[in-house]
């Protein structure tokens, strides 16, 4: 179960696969992941997992075939592409972001199937998205979890590499400070400058954000994960 504490937890990460999604997943399960089963939103896209502990990376496309199946993920590239943070108080969230001055859209609810103790229930989520998204380059939104108990199985956190958690995510920008600070604003918490960058510390990560003339867009670079050893890898997205 989820609790809530003093500072923004970090929810879960994007992996864009676009059309790609069934012939990109085997790419992750040869590392030693175990992904959860494709599911469909009501929204039209599709996604599996890999939930780890208390977080979890989306694998995130729709049908092959067929057309971009969201306006806000059409144009997003192949990869590492959206930071989503989690709230408890999806309307909350929405006001502090707009009394804030950011672009925000009305609460969404989200659906999809999903399987609990062999029993086919719908997960739900309520999502704050924006109308125009705080940084360009890097997607972002707010998720709260009404049903996570359809998440954070045991059965998909058991991971034969032996993954735990997510540890630390890193981005390049040519105005480290300034992304870090936009970063840390839509979070609700002050960025801090840390090695060469400026980190945005969350409940249970950072962001670090790496100074990079060359990054005139910011970008997402890499996803680093802990494993039950305390061992840290990076995530190889195979895009």
């Amino acid at each position: 179960m989820l609790h809530s504490v003093g500072r923004t937890e970090f929810d879960h990460a994007v992996v864009m696969v676009r059309d790609r999604l069934d012939a990109l997943a085997p790419h992750f399960e040869r590392q030693g992941f175990h992904l959860s089963d494709k599911a469909v939103h009501n929204l039209g896209s599709c996604n599996r997992l890999i939930v780890l502990e208390g977080t979890y990376v989306e694998l995130l496309g729709w049908p092959p075939g067929a057309p971009p199946a969201r306006k806000e993920i059409a144009d997003s590239p192949f990869g590492l592409e959206a930071l989503v943070f989690r709230t408890y108080d999806a309307e909350a969230t929405y006001q502090r972001l707009r009394d804030a001055g950011f672009a925000v859209n009305p609460v969404q609810e989200l659906t999809r199937p999903a399987l609990l103790d062999g029993q086919e229930v719908q997960a739900r989520f309520h999502t704050v998205r924006f109308a125009e998204q705080p940084l360009p380059g890097i997607r972002m939104y707010f998720c709260r979890h009404l049903t996570p108990e359809c998440v954070w199985s045991p059965a998909l956190m058991s991971h034969p590499n032996g993954a735990r958690s997510l540890y630390r995510i890193d981005a390049r920008a040519a105005d480290a400070r300034g992304v870090a600070e936009r970063l840390a604003l839509v979070a609700g918490v002050s960025a801090e400058a840390a090695g060469g960058g400026w980190d945005v510390p969350l409940a249970n990560l950072r962001i670090h954000v790496q100074q990079d003339a060359a990054a005139q867009t910011p970008v997402l670079s890499t996803l680093t994960l802990e494993n039950r050893d305390g061992a840290h890898y990076t995530l190889d997205t195979g895009l």
